[in-house]
């Protein structure tokens, strides 16, 4: 890892934690702002989640409450419900988290974030139901 550079660490991260879905937000600033999808490579996830401290689950914890208290981010909190999925958190503590989101950012923040979990589960189910046919 040493070797590697916040660009090439970032993109490494990025697929382990999002898989595709952070794919294809990259892949939708390709034509509008490339410059910004390196940006998304590097700071947030070749920089901030390859910290040592927090594991990748407790950050996909926070980053879920915190997209959901925001009440603005519905595409995001998307990414990173499936990207807590796909790092060990269960649907139950998802929707613990969106729930306790109702004390600090108000129930709408809470309901909004739980009806876009409830989307993910949805699609989630679908893709394990066809990967298993």
């Amino acid at each position: 890892m040493s070797g590697e550079s916040r660009l090439e660490r970032g993109r490494r991260a990025l697929a382990e934690i999002d898989g595709a879905a952070g794919q294809n937000v990259v892949d939708a600033l390709a034509g509008i702002a490339p410059d910004f999808a390196t940006y998304l490579f590097e700071f947030p996830f070749g920089d901030i989640y390859c910290r040592p401290g927090l594991s990748l689950r407790d950050r996909e914890i926070a980053t879920i409450a915190a997209l959901a208290a925001m009440g603005t981010a519905a595409p995001q909190l998307k990414v990173h419900i499936e990207a807590g999925l796909n790092v060990g958190i269960s649907k139950h503590e998802i929707t613990e988290i969106l729930m306790q989101m109702a004390v600090y950012a108000g129930f709408p923040a809470a309901l909004n974030g739980s009806f876009a979990a409830k989307e993910v589960f949805s699609r989630h189910e679908t893709a394990s139901e066809e990967a298993g046919a």
